[in-house]
């Protein structure tokens, strides 16, 4: 018989630093990240900057309109090009320091006295490109020489949990909008926030607009674990809102068997994707230290839905608060991970039992780790 109560990672797995730069190499810097919104990039010249583990990434979109992504790092003396999170250049990205010029397709054009060092290969000695994928109107980058297979590790992840990869396609997440954006600076360890994701323990005690909205949450069982299946919306629901009210119509791909219901994708290491009938909610995790991950969460809609400038809030609300309230749950769990209380860490119940395979993950990602 399965144990009731399985262990979680120890506390200094949450706080440590050593483990943090583990994380940052061998899982940020090796798998497809989640970087940004391709239309956030809408025309040539316009630009990006991510931090990627210890890396910082300039995604860029190019005179020809492809996107293309590259270290943030000057290849003369090392000086950071771009030192805003977003903006637009005309034709080139140039160095403040030196000026060395480049292309926005990363090629070295120009720089000071450049005519008179012949022997310069300006291919060679371009900016260093990051690979690159578009999918589901979002950028996804690698930092690996060889990057991991992009179907296994990312549209497998939804393959895995919807059973095909069909059932998202029908979302059309690329063709919408974003209706509004909201950016959280949450004061814990991105594994918290995975974790408060994975399960729906705490969904009864903290989350009552979810629960009105997805009453079999109140049973503190994730739906979202079980393959193909989608939580279904309360029998007087009439939308996925705060209130429960009318939402918009669905988008016009969903299938009648996924509506009215609710399904939650996560993929590892840094995304969540919710679906619901006339929206959908993604999050991109953004660690920025041990104790410290930036959040950005978007609900997208139809373009019909943003262009006619109809009230979102009401969706945005229920979500937003969702957020909010897990959010305050990992802060309020961040500080006890340093307590001898929670050295050996705490433990699972069988509802939260498949966190423990997330644990496993992330272990055999970052190796043994021996702490004084």
């Amino acid at each position: 018989m399965t144990a009731s109560l399985i262990p979680t990672l120890p506390g200094h797995y949450y706080t440590d630093p050593t483990i943090f730069a583990l994380e940052q190499s061998r899982i940020f810097e090796t798998m497809w990240f989640c970087a940004a919104r391709a239309a956030d990039l809408p025309k040539p010249g316009s630009f990006r900057t991510v931090d990627v583990g210890r890396e910082s990434v300039v995604i860029v979109r190019g005179r020809d309109g492809a996107l293309r992504a590259f270290l943030n790092v000057c290849r003369h003396r090392g000086a950071k090009l771009c030192a805003e999170d977003s903006g637009e250049v005309r034709r080139a990205i140039q160095c403040p320091y030196h000026a060395w010029t480049y292309g926005l397709d990363g090629r070295l054009v120009a720089a000071p006295n450049l005519t008179k060092m012949p022997d310069i290969d300006r291919a060679e000695y371009g900016l260093v490109t990051v690979h690159l994928r578009e999918w589901i109107g979002y950028v996804w980058v690698c930092l690996a020489d060889e990057p991991p297979s992009f179907d296994d590790d990312v549209t497998g992840a939804v393959t895995e949990r919807l059973g095909a990869l069909s059932a998202i396609d029908a979302y059309q997440i690329d063709r919408l909008d974003v209706g509004r954006r909201i950016t959280y600076d949450v004061r814990a360890n991105w594994k918290l926030i995975v974790e408060n994701f994975m399960e729906c323990y705490h969904c009864a005690t903290i989350h009552p607009e979810l629960t009105e909205v997805l009453p079999e949450f109140a049973d503190g069982y994730a739906a979202q674990y079980y393959v193909g299946h989608g939580a279904a919306f309360g029998t007087d629901i009439r939308g996925f809102t705060v209130d429960g009210g009318e939402g918009f119509a669905k988008l016009p791909g969903v299938a009648d068997d996924q509506d009215r219901r609710y399904y939650a994708i996560t993929i590892k290491p840094q995304v969540f994707v919710n679906l619901v009938p006339d929206h959908i909610i993604l999050h991109r995790m953004y660690p920025v230290a041990a104790d410290r991950t930036i959040v950005e969460c978007d609900w997208l809609y139809s373009r019909e839905v943003v262009a006619s400038g109809r009230d979102v809030s009401r969706s945005v609300e229920l979500f937003h608060r969702v957020n909010v309230q897990d959010f305050d749950a990992c802060e309020r769990c961040q500080p006890a991970m340093s307590s001898r209380a929670y050295a050996r860490g705490g433990v699972l119940v069988p509802s939260e039992h498949h966190i423990g395979a997330f644990h496993e993950w992330v272990t055999g990602r970052i190796g043994a780790v021996v702490i004084d």
